[in-house]
């Protein structure tokens, strides 16, 4: 299958001479949600902005079902929806009518049923009245959202969506974003909060320093890169690491009272019975153990570091 959006060896330059991207390649397959991370001045905003058209690209390409950004503009901007990390809406216009008029922009002719129904996915409806300076933070994201689900969009591109909303409300978004990848729209996130990634997306790339450093299915990166760690509760305080246990990855936690022991999961062994086995020979006693699984926040903190 045919990537809804190919990205090959992209670039972009500023002035002062900043490199935002550097040979960015990229597929995003046509009703997946994807998940991209990462730092603050890595080049997301600057991606999606080229591949929205808001910012020009200074080499390379991209294709959104086809169409050349550049040279079919109008076709490739017209499958995209967006919703920029700014929260910029008509401040003394009503919801409907502001939502209305993005539709329009994009040469449709008026659909009250499908304004009304983005507004109750957002739980807007009942303030469709209301002008835009009445609202809440929260509430004009969920306007930015249904300004950018207006016009019908086979793609969403979703800039830190859930900033400045509170648990319950980013909940609720990541429900509508499930019903929206389950009636064929492609998702492409970008976000701070690590769990959301987690919980929502099918693939997550990482992009640091204008790179690309990985694209993976979630469940693979985890299988790839996940580790778990062993926590010992010990029955006494440790001042120091015997050096017998010196072929073992343990490191003292707790002021002395934890010993925690990194694993890979995917390896022959583990190397926990000889933990065990070394540790009561060097008189070691432990109270409670427990094991942890690595969080996405973990591995997106390793490729970050590493890169």
């Amino acid at each position: 299958m045919y990537p809804i959006i190919s990205v090959s060896n992209l670039t972009k330059s500023y002035a002062s001479g900043l490199e935002a991207l550097k040979g960015v390649s990229l597929g995003i397959r046509r009703g997946e949600i994807f998940a991209l991370l990462g730092p603050n001045g890595a080049g997301k905003t600057t991606l999606i902005g080229i591949i929205c058209g808001t910012v020009k690209a200074s080499g390379g390409s991209v294709t959104v079902a086809g169409h050349d950004i550049d040279k079919d503009y109008r076709a490739a901007r017209t499958l995209i929806g967006l919703v920029p990390q700014e929260l910029a809406t008509d401040t003394f216009e009503t919801v409907w009518n502001t939502v209305s008029f993005s539709r329009g922009l994009f040469g449709l002719p008026p659909s009250p049923a499908h304004i009304a129904k983005v507004l109750k996915d957002l739980s807007l409806f009942g303030r469709r009245n209301s002008r835009i300076l009445t609202l809440s933070g929260g509430m004009k994201r969920r306007v930015m959202i249904a300004k950018a689900l207006a016009h019908e969009p086979q793609i969403l591109f979703l800039d830190e969506p859930t900033a400045g909303v509170d648990v319950e409300l980013r909940k609720g978004m990541w429900e509508l974003i499930r019903e929206l990848r389950a009636a064929g729209v492609t998702v492409i996130l970008t976000t701070h909060y690590i769990e959301e990634a987690e919980e929502m997306a099918d693939r997550i790339g990482v992009i640091n320093k204008g790179e690309i450093v990985i694209v993976e299915e979630k469940a693979e990166l985890f299988r790839k890169l996940g580790q778990k760690r062993l926590t010992l509760d010990l029955q006494r305080r440790l001042d120091a690491l015997p050096a017998s246990l010196g072929g073992h990855r343990l490191t003292l936690a707790s002021n002395g009272h934890q010993l925690v022991y990194t694993y890979d999961t995917q390896s022959e062994r583990t190397g926990i019975a000889a933990l065990l086995n070394d540790l009561s020979e060097a008189g070691i006693r432990f109270k409670d153990l427990s094991t942890q699984q690595s969080s996405l926040e973990d591995i997106f903190v390793g490729l970050v570091s590493q890169k």
